[in-house]
């Protein structure tokens, strides 16, 4: 009769780790936390995303490339002798844009379209003035008389065209989850500032589709945004319990908060008087959806948008009242860049330890 054969299962005793050896991981963990500190705090600060910025100069001063002194805003007769249109690179209902050059360095000089808008172009050229930060392109000169401006130039230009940027072999390298967050992250600090601006409250009224939004922004070629066009900033002041409208047509679409929609119905025709005015939280509504087009679609991206989850649905929220503040957005916004840096860099220590 044949035997059958015995197997003899082997036990192994538990691995012990040595208190040397768990030392040298917890000092392991310890320096990891104290280099993500020290990336995040140069991240917030040093990055561009500051409220301060060294390079900035005294109000009526500019700084350009690489010269270290400040020059003075260029008035007319300097932006008359001095700058030179090489080509016409945009045209808006408010402005029309040209690519030109000042001392060797390449400009935008920006001029009225249409004299009906002159309002609007003066309130933009006084926005552009006060608002002079990291988080607004960079003015070099004006003058009211013929209705000009005098800007910086950033040959990526307008947010509009990010993913074509990233397709370029140069820029594929910032294609990740990571550099497309910060991107989110720039986005959302620009409309906290609008918020607490020096001025007040400002709303960012020229907004009512992706498209549009998208192209009052640059890509500057560090990879951060800058607001580019302030023509459309008014001012909320709940003290004088004034509030706002963003023009005098009916919005339509779901980009539009809710509040900015004709409220009576179809069978009420739209009425400028009639409509309610509104708040800065509309620019709220439309965080999630800038910020969608932001992170695109990158390995890790969808991760990035189930911790914003929570988050985006409360600026979706019907009632205005109910969605959080732009600060609370970046809060939860840089938390969640900080998480996943650390998850990133330390992969599997939670199972080691």
């Amino acid at each position: 009769m044949e035997k059958k054969p015995h197997f003899f299962r082997r036990e192994f005793p538990p691995r012990e780790v040595s208190p040397v050896s768990l030392a040298l991981l917890l000092a392991a963990v310890l320096l990891l936390n104290a280099l993500l500190y020290l990336y995040l705090n140069k991240f917030y600060t040093s990055s561009g995303r500051a409220e301060t910025d060294p390079s900035l100069c005294p109000f009526g001063y500019f700084r350009l490339g690489a010269v270290k002194n400040c020059s003075p805003w260029l008035s007319c007769e300097a932006i008359n002798r001095e700058v030179r249109k090489l080509k016409r690179v945009g045209e808006g209902a408010v402005k029309k844009v040209f690519l030109s050059e000042w001392k060797e360095n390449k400009v935008v000089l920006s001029q009225l379209t249409n004299s009906e808008l002159k309002e609007d172009f003066l309130h933009g050229l006084k926005m552009l003035k006060a608002l002079q930060s990291k988080h607004v392109v960079r003015l070099l000169g004006y003058c009211e008389q013929q209705f000009t401006i005098l800007t910086e130039y950033h040959p990526l230009g307008s947010l509009r065209g990010l993913n074509e940027t990233l397709h370029i072999p140069k820029y594929k390298g910032m294609n990740t989850w990571h550099r497309r967050l910060m991107l989110a992250i720039d986005y959302v600090s620009i409309i906290r500032y609008l918020h607490s601006s020096p001025l007040g409250t400002l709303v960012m009224c020229d907004s009512n589709d992706l498209d549009k939004v998208l192209s009052q922004y640059l890509l500057t070629s560090d990879f951060h945004i800058l607001v580019n066009d302030l023509d459309a900033l008014p001012l909320v002041n709940r003290t004088a319990g004034r509030l706002v409208k963003c023009g005098h047509r009916e919005l339509q679409g779901e980009f539009v908060a809710p509040e900015q929609r004709w409220p009576y119905g179809e069978e009420v025709p739209f009425e400028d008087d009639l409509m309610p005015p509104y708040d800065e939280k509309t620019d709220i509504w439309k965080i999630p959806d800038v910020s969608n087009f932001l992170l695109g679609h990158v390995e890790g991206s969808d991760i990035v948008r189930l911790h914003l989850f929570d988050i985006h649905a409360a600026c979706k929220k019907k009632d205005p009242s109910e969605r959080p503040s732009a600060q609370e957005v970046l809060d939860t916004y840089r938390k969640v860049l900080t998480l996943l840096i650390r998850e990133a860099a330390m992969p599997g220590t939670r199972e080691m330890l």
